[in-house]
């Protein structure tokens, strides 16, 4: 999926982010998430892949 001639990817903050381990509130921060159902683009990229390996089971992906 990663540089698929530049696409896009939606990320959607699905659970909380209390109480999880300090590297992944970290993550999710960097992302710019901070409330429950926000989402934002981001242009797909190996770095941004590994994020999304280290929160997957608090973010939803979708492609565009």
């Amino acid at each position: 999926m990663a540089n698929e001639n530049n696409a896009i990817v939606k990320v959607t903050l699905v659970k909380s982010i209390s109480g999880r381990l300090k590297n992944q509130q970290a993550t999710v921060a960097a992302l710019g998430l901070h409330k429950i159902g926000q989402s934002k683009e981001f242009k797909d990229s190996q770095t941004l892949q590994g994020m999304l390996t280290k929160v997957a089971h608090l973010v939803k992906v979708e492609k565009q």
